[in-house]
């Protein structure tokens, strides 16, 4: 099992910036993609952005620019720079992690970003 913590949420005015960190522990080996995905109100749950082990990454179009994710693997930690925030940008934040084979879907708990404007 893998359990994914994350910290970093808050209330933020537009424009401001914010960092969100997600460690995973327990069985993290083969932890091929982490990222992240958001949910508003009202909405389904969507992708922000994901990296592999190796360091690639994709980025939803909204957000890209804007935030930047980034990966420790010695740290099993994957992070996520949020830059220009926008009220639309405001959702519950949830990490995520996955092992291809054999397939396993991780999710941490969320945290709640909320920009003003």
């Amino acid at each position: 099992q893998v359990q994914l913590v994350e910290s970093g949420g808050g209330l933020v005015q537009a424009g401001d910036s914010l960092r969100l960190s997600c460690v995973a522990s327990g069985s993290v080996s083969r932890l091929n993609i982490m990222g992240w995905y958001r949910q508003a109100p009202g909405k389904r749950r969507e992708l922000v952005t994901t990296i592999t082990t190796g360091g690639t990454t994709v980025y939803a179009d909204s957000v890209k620019g804007r935030f930047i994710i980034s990966r420790d693997n010695v740290q099993n930690t994957v992070y996520l720079q949020m830059n220009s925030l926008r009220p639309e940008d405001t959702a519950v934040y949830y990490c995520n992690a996955v092992r291809i084979w054999p397939r396993a879907d991780y999710w941490g708990q969320g945290t709640q970003v909320t920009v003003s404007s």
